[in-house]
């Protein structure tokens, strides 16, 4: 059947695959939020890539073993392991610190954490590389990454239905046509999902480095140490990330829980 130039069948069959990809995809209740989602890949799965791009990157770099910087980096990581919960807890932690001057740091599923040495001076404290570090073993905790992979095959699954019902397109529209839904994909799908996760580990990650006994009023500082030093990035629109402002707004609204959770921690 068609209408114009569109072929309706490939768009239908499409739908069907789309369907049978999300509602037959595994549901995940956050342990930490209650939030409910899809993934697209098992636990297991999600370990053995983790471990996996771990083993690769460690290949690819210099490591720091031992010293003071090291003795931090795993100190900080053993209390935010133990902050996890039941999140974490069938998690191998493992911590690596990278000769590296880049401003980064990430957490791989399964627990694989990679900690450049750039990041310790912007860091300047515990408590602020805390921020860090437990807001990236939440985005492992909270299995984005195999949300994300659901969402990318979904979003391509639509794309290639679309693409074989235009077949019949003059190929300059065609390629009109599939560019702004790519982009609309792009900037209306992808990157919203991605700022949603961002947010939510920054939520998760909170409430990590308040239970791991670091003081969470750090993150306020961390965040403005990282915008002043001109790391802002793209408008937040164009970007996976929020702004460091709008972090900063959200950060401050959940203060109030995450100094309680920090008292307790303490024993106050």
């Amino acid at each position: 059947m068609r209408r114009g130039n569109i072929k309706w069948i490939p768009i239908a069959i499409a739908g069907l695959i789309f369907a049978w990809q999300y509602f037959g995809s595994e549901k995940f209740v956050n342990p930490e939020t209650g939030r409910k989602s899809h993934v697209g890949m098992s636990v297991q799965q999600e370990a053995a890539l983790g471990f996996q791009t771990f083993r690769q990157v460690l290949a690819q770099s210099r490591t720091i073993d031992s010293g003071p910087e090291f003795d931090v980096v795993k100190t900080v990581a053993s209390r935010l392991a133990k902050a996890t919960g039941e999140a974490g807890q069938s998690y191998e932690w493992q911590v690596s610190l990278i000769d590296d001057n880049k401003v980064n740091a990430f957490c791989l599923p399964g627990g694989k954490i990679v900690v450049y040495t750039g990041i310790l001076p912007v860091a300047q404290n515990d408590a602020a590389l805390a921020t860090v570090m437990g807001h990236e073993m939440a985005h492992a905790t909270s299995r984005h990454g195999a949300q994300r992979v659901l969402q990318q095959n979904l979003t391509q699954t639509a794309m290639m239905g679309v693409a074989v019902s235009l077949s019949d397109m003059e190929y300059g529209q065609q390629r009109a046509v599939m560019g702004a839904l790519g982009a609309g994909a792009q900037f209306g799908v992808l990157m919203p999902f991605g700022r949603k996760h961002e947010t939510e580990a920054d939520e998760i990650g909170l409430m990590y480095m308040a239970r791991a006994g670091y003081d969470p009023r750090e993150s306020l500082n961390f965040w403005k140490r990282m915008d002043q030093a001109g790391r802002a990035g793209p408008p937040e629109f164009l970007s996976t990330h929020p702004s460091h402002g709008t972090r900063i707004q959200q950060l401050e609204s959940l203060m109030p829980k995450a100094m309680e959770a920090y008292s307790r921690a303490r024993g106050q």
